[in-house]
C-alpha cells in the first residue's frame, strides 16, 4: 500500500505552473465539507476552474488528511462508461485484477476497504450515470474513502454535498475610473494582469486601461477559462482592443494551451461540450432563453418559449435540468425564484437560436411579454403595489431594454415600442434615468410614421400613443435642465398635435408641464391656474393619480414660495388619498411639501424630520429629484453646522451628477442655494469646506442617504465600514499583523485591505494614510 502517495493526474502544489487566484475561501469552505461528507461534488458551468480547485483543495488534504493517499482520476477523455471502474483501478494500483474476468468495481471497493484515502474524479458530467454508481458503490463498500468530483451537474445520490463554483468576482461597473491601483485587489482583475504578463512581460493594469480591464472582466462574467484566454490577447491587442472585438467573443477567445484537451483549447469548444451533452429540449429552452436579458422568472419563461415543440407540461423539468447542468443559475430575489445564465452562455444559445431561424419569432414573443408587464404596472402603478411594481420593473430593466432595441430594429415596430416605453409614465422619472428614457423616446419617435394612425379597430396602434411619448419626451427634457425657449416650441408642438387629435389626456398634462415652467420662473399664481386645470381635466378623465400628482406639485409650488394656506390644504388632501390608497410616491411629495412649509415657518427641527420622512418614501423609488429637493431642504436646515451642511451640499452634487448634472439645484430653489452655499463657504475655511464637500460628492448614494438619515454609523463615505476600521488603526500605528489581531482576520486579508485603501483614496503611503485620517477625524495630525 502507498502512504500519502499522490498519483493519477495530479499535480500537487509544487507543481502549479499557474497561480490560482481568488479561490482562498472557497478552498477552506470545500475542505470543511470535505471532513464531514464523505461525497463532495463541485458544480459549475464549465470554465469555472472547478479542476483547479479541486487540485488545490486535494493537494492541501495529502499533507496530512489522508494517509493512504490522494488519487485523481481525470475523466474527460473517457467515452465508454464501462471503461470507468477499470480506468480507476488502473490509476489506484497498477496491479491487474485478480483474474480477467474480475468485477473491477468490486476489486476497487476491496482495494480501498482499508483506505483513508481521497478520490477525485474529475469532469464526471458525460458520464454522469456511471459516475453516480461508482462512487455510491465505492462509499458503502470503503468507510474511509472520500469522493471529491467535478461536474457541470451534480451525481444525484444520498450523502452528496454540492458546492457550486462561481466565477470570480468582477468590480463595479465604473470601479476603472480609479486607475489600476484601485483595481488591482478584485480577483477577476488579478487574474487577467498575471495572465497577460505571462505572454507579455512587464504587463500592469494602467490607469489609461483601468476601465477597459474592468468591463472585458465584467463582460467575461469573471468565467476564468475566459479570462484567461483574453489576456493571451494582450501579446498583440491592448485591452481595449480585446473589448472592441468582444462582439464575436467565440472567435477572439481560442488561444488555449496546445497541450489541454480539444475543449480546453477555445471558449467555443467549452460551451460546445456542455451543448453536446443535452437533450433536444434543453437545447431548445437554452436557445430560445437567451432571448432575456439580465434573468427572467418562470412565468416569462413560459410565455415566450413553451409552445407545441416545447409544451408547458415540460417546462420545469427541462429548466430544472439546465439549472442541474449550470446552464442556468437559479437565486432567489425579491422572494421569488429567478434565473439567469453567465453571458457567455447566453450568446452561445443566442447564436444557435438565430441559426434556427426563429429568433425574430421569440423576440415578439419576448417584446409582447414585457409590453404586457409594463401595460399591467402602468394600470397598478397608484395603489398599494406601487413599490413593488418599480422593483419589479428595475428588475426586467435589461429586458426591458432588449424590447425596445428589438421596436427599433424591425421596420413597423416603433409604435409599440412607444407604447412600451411610456408605460408606466413614471419609471423614467423615478428610477433616475431621466437620459436613458429620453433617447429610447427619439429614437422611438424618429423611427415612427406620424401618419401611420392605425385604423379603427381595436388591432391598429394607439394614436394616442404617439403623442403621449412627445409629451413625456419633452417633460424628460424639462427635468434635465432644457433651454426655456427649446422646451416652450416642444410644448406648442406637443398642444397641437393632442387638439389635433382630439387627446384631452394629453393635453392636461402639457399644461401639467407648463405649470412646472411658471414654478421655476417662480410665477406661482400662473402655476397654480395651470396645474388646476390640469387637475380639472385628469378628474373628468377618471384619472385620479395624475389629478393628485398635479395637486401635489400645486401644494410643492405655493410651499415653497406661495399662499401657505393653499399649501397646506393640498398636502391634506393628497396625504389622505395616498394613504386610502396605500401609496407611497405622491405621499413622500407631499412630505416634502410639509418640510418646505415647516421652513418658511421658521422650525428648522420639523423641516428636517418631514425631510428625512420624505427620503424614506422616495429612496425606494431612486427618484434623484425628489431626493436632492429633500436634501436642500435638510442642508438649509442645518446652517448653524456648517462642516455638515457643507457636505449635505457634496451630496447634492452627486445626486443632480446621478441626473447628467446640467442643473446643480432646482430652478426654483437655485437663488436660495446660491445664498446658502455662500454662507456655509463663509462660515468654513475652504480646506474644510472642500474637504466635507468632496466627502459628500465621491460617497456611494447608500453611504450620502444614511448621513442624510443621520444613520452613517461611523463609516467614511467612499470606504466600507472594514475599511473605515482598518484606516483608523493605521492611523494608530498598528501594522498589517497588529490589524489582523485586533480584528480577528488574516494577516493577508489586512495587508489587502489596506492596499485596497490606498487605491480607492490615490495614496501611495500609509503615512499618507495616517494624516488622511486624522483629517476626517477633524482633528490635527499629531493630536
Amino acid at each position: 500500500m502507498e502512504t500519502g502517495a499522490v498519483t493519477g493526474a495530479f499535480v500537487g502544489l509544487g507543481g502549479e505552473l499557474t497561480p490560482l487566484i481568488g479561490r482562498r475561501a472557497e478552498t477552506a469552505r470545500i475542505a470543511r465539507l470535505l471532513s464531514g461528507a464523505r461525497l463532495v461534488t463541485l458544480s459549475g458551468v464549465g470554465g469555472v476552474g472547478k479542476t483547479r480547485l479541486a487540485q488545490r483543495v486535494a493537494a492541501n488534504a495529502a499533507r496530512s488528511t489522508f494517509p493512504d493517499g490522494v488519487h485523481i482520476a481525470e475523466l474527460a477523455d473517457l467515452q465508454d462508461p464501462e471503461l470507468l471502474a477499470p480506468s480507476v483501478l488502473g490509476i489506484l494500483d497498477t496491479a491487474p485484477p485478480a483474474h480477467p474476468g474480475a468485477d473491477a468495481t468490486a476489486v476497487l471497493t476491496a482495494r480501498l476497504r482499508e483506505r483513508r484515502a481521497l478520490l477525485v474524479l474529475d469532469n464526471c458530467e458525460h458520464l454522469i450515470e456511471a459516475c453516480a454508481r461508482l462512487a455510491d458503490a465505492l462509499l458503502r463498500g470503503a468507510p474511509g474513502l472520500r469522493v471529491l468530483a467535478t461536474s457541470r451537474q451534480p451525481l444525484g445520490i444520498a450523502g452528496e454535498q454540492v458546492f457550486s463554483v462561481e466565477p470570480l468576482p468582477v468590480p463595479d461597473a465604473d470601479a476603472g475610473h480609479g486607475g489600476g491601483r484601485a483595481v488591482s485587489g478584485n480577483p477577476a482583475v488579478a487574474l487577467f494582469a498575471d495572465r497577460a504578463a505571462a505572454v507579455l512581460p512587464g504587463f500592469a493594469v494602467s490607469e489609461s486601461d483601468a476601465a477597459a480591464v474592468v468591463e472585458l472582466v465584467r463582460r467575461l462574467d469573471g468565467l476564468p477559462f475566459a479570462i484567461e484566454l483574453a489576456a493571451a490577447r494582450v501579446r498583440s491587442l491592448t485591452p481595449q482592443e480585446i473589448l472592441e472585438r468582444l462582439t464575436d467573443r467565440f472567435a477572439l477567445l481560442t488561444g488555449g494551451s496546445r497541450v489541454a484537451a480539444d475543449r480546453q483549447r477555445t471558449l467555443r469548444a467549452l460551451i460546445d461540450w456542455s451543448h453536446e451533452l443535452c437533450t433536444g429540449r434543453e437545447r431548445l429552452l437554452w436557445a430560445r432563453a437567451s432571448v432575456f436579458r439580465g434573468g427572467f422568472d418562470l412565468e416569462s419563461l413560459e410565455r415566450v418559449c413553451t409552445d407545441a415543440e416545447l409544451p408547458p407540461a415540460a417546462l420545469l423539468d427541462t429548466l430544472d435540468a439546465l439549472v442541474a447542468r449550470s446552464i442556468v443559475n437559479c437565486r432567489q430575489e425579491q422572494g421569488r425564484s429567478r434565473y439567469h445564465m453567465l453571458e457567455t452562455v447566453r450568446e452561445y444559445g443566442h447564436e444557435r437560436l438565430a441559426a434556427s431561424g426563429s429568433l425574430d419569432a421569440l423576440r415578439g414573443r419576448h417584446r409582447d411579454r414585457y409590453a404586457e408587464l409594463t401595460a399591467r404596472a402602468g394600470r397598478e402603478w397608484f395603489g398599494p403595489r406601487q413599490v413593488d411594481w418599480f422593483t419589479r420593473l428595475r428588475l426586467e430593466h435589461p429586458n426591458l431594454r432588449a424590447a425596445l432595441e428589438f421596436c427599433l430594429e424591425r421596420p413597423g415596430q416603433a409604435r409599440a415600442g412607444l407604447a412600451l416605453a411610456v408605460s408606466p409614465r413614471h419609471y423614467w422619472m423615478t428610477a433616475g434615468l431621466l437620459s436613458e428614457g429620453r433617447r429610447w423616446l427619439s429614437q422611438l419617435l424618429a423611427a415612427d410614421d406620424p401618419e401611420d394612425d392605425g385604423d379603427d379597430d381595436a388591432a391598429g396602434p394607439d394614436p394616442a400613443v404617439r403623442v403621449h411619448a412627445l409629451v413625456t419626451e419633452t417633460y424628460l427634457g424639462i427635468l434635465q435642465g432644457d433651454p426655456d425657449a427649446d422646451v416652450r416650441r416642444a410644448l406648442a408642438g406637443c398642444e397641437a398635435a393632442a387638439r389635433r387629435g382630439g387627446h384631452r389626456r394629453e393635453s392636461a398634462w402639457v399644461s401639467h408641464h407648463q405649470g412646472i415652467l411658471a414654478v421655476w420662473r417662480e410665477d406661482f399664481a400662473s402655476a397654480a391656474e395651470l396645474f388646476a386645470r390640469a387637475r380639472t381635466e385628469f378628474r373628468a378623465q377618471d384619472c385620479l393619480d395624475a389629478a393628485l400628482e398635479c395637486r401635489v406639485k400645486f401644494a410643492l409650488a405655493h410651499a415653497y414660495g406661495g399662499d401657505v394656506a393653499a399649501a397646506d390644504e393640498a398636502c391634506d388632501e393628497v396625504e389622505a388619498a395616498a394613504r386610502a390608497h396605500d401609496e407611497s410616491w405622491l405621499y413622500g411629495m407631499a412630505l416634502l411639501a410639509r418640510a418646505l412649509l415647516a421652513r418658511r415657518a421658521g422650525a428648522p427641527a420639523d423641516a428636517i424630520a418631514h425631510a428625512r420622512a420624505a427620503v424614506a418614501r422616495l429612496r425606494p423609488f431612486q427618484d434623484w429629484w425628489g431626493l436632492a429637493m429633500c436634501v436642500e431642504v435638510i442642508a438649509w436646515s442645518t446652517q448653524d453646522a456648517p462642516r455638515r451642511a457643507a457636505r449635505l451640499l457634496g451630496v447634492l452634487h452627486l445626486l443632480w451628477e446621478s441626473l447628467g448634472g446640467r442643473l446643480g439645484s432646482v430652478p426654483f430653489m437655485r437663488a436660495q442655494h446660491l445664498r446658502f452655499e455662500a454662507a456655509v463657504r463663509e462660515a468654513l475655511s475652504a480646506a474644510a469646506f472642500d474637504r466635507e464637500f468632496r466627502r459628500g460628492a465621491r460617497a456611494t448614494v447608500e453611504e450620502a442617504m444614511a448621513y442624510v438619515l443621520d444613520d452613517a454609523a461611523g463609516a467614511v463615505p467612499g470606504l466600507t465600514r472594514r475599511e473605515s476600521q482598518v484606516a483608523e488603526l493605521v492611523a494608530e500605528g498598528l501594522t498589517n499583523k497588529d490589524i489582523a489581531a485586533r480584528l480577528t482576520i488574516a494577516q493577508r486579508t489586512a495587508e489587502n485591505h489596506v492596499e485596497r485603501i490606498l487605491g480607492k483614496l490615490g495614496l501611495t503611503s500609509r503615512t499618507q494614510l495616517a494624516l488622511w485620517t486624522y483629517e476626517q477625524r477633524d482633528e490635527p495630525a499629531g493630536s
